[in-house]
């Protein structure tokens, strides 16, 4: 769907549910890294999550990572003030000592700059920091392109110095092209959703189908309750 998020989630819960030991689901979506991509969840669904639910949205975000991108044991860190142990929200604090306790490859926390340094494979917030993070990240993506666009518009010497740059232009908006990235998944529930932009065109919406055909494929609701039954086992949260 590329209509309202809001709607789309209170539909699909209804419709759907969540899965067994799922209280919440969330919205995840890789963004570039100076790595690669980076699994960011979550982006807007829940904007008061407990403790608790941000150590469910690791385990998902873990399992997507994981069969997506075939990446075994994937790192996962907490999107925090600052990398020290002192710092954050009670919150945070409690998911990082819940986190800890589990089997998965809990990397710590991870200030703002380090999404974008590809510090971690999946990065686990609250719905309400993960969705002004990505808006703000939207953001300045549109301000550098305004600003390259203006310097190499400014006279005829820029303008030349812009095509000689052209293919390293093309090369640079290719890598951040958003509609590359289009396709949200509300993890968490028992089936496929995937939220699209609004505004996307032919080729963003591609790229969400695509995400969408991926994960039926790797079943990734089945998986997601496997693991998760394998963790309440073996840590009775």
């Amino acid at each position: 769907s590329a209509g309202n998020t809001g709607a789309l989630m209170a539909t699909a819960r209804f419709v759907l549910k969540t899965l067994p030991g799922i209280e919440r689901p969330a919205i995840i979506t890789a963004l570039p890294t100076m790595r690669g991509h980076t699994y960011v969840l979550d982006l807007g669904a829940n904007v008061d999550s407990t403790a608790e639910h941000l150590v469910q949205f690791a385990l998902m975000g873990s399992v997507l990572a994981e069969l997506i991108d075939g990446k075994p044991n994937p790192t996962v860190g907490l999107l925090n003030v600052g990398a020290e142990e002192i710092k954050g929200n009670e919150r945070v604090k409690e998911a990082a000592r819940l986190l800890a306790k589990t089997d998965l490859n809990y990397y710590g926390y991870v200030e703002g700059d380090g999404l974008y340094h590809g510090e971690v494979d999946v990065l686990v917030c609250d719905g309400f920091v993960g969705n002004v993070a990505l808006k703000a990240s939207e953001g300045v993506a549109h301000m550098i392109r305004h600003y390259l666009r203006q310097a190499f518009h400014r006279n005829w010497l820029t303008k030349i110095a812009g095509l000689i740059a052209s293919p390293v232009l093309k090369s640079f908006s290719k890598e951040l092209d958003p509609r590359a990235f289009n396709g949200a998944n509300l993890i968490g529930l028992q089936g496929i959703v995937i939220k699209s932009h609004g505004g996307a065109d032919a080729f963003a919406f591609s790229n969400a189908i695509n995400i969408a055909i991926l994960e039926a494929r790797k079943d990734v609701p089945k998986n997601i309750t496997k693991h998760l039954e394998t963790l309440l086992e073996e840590q009775m949260l």
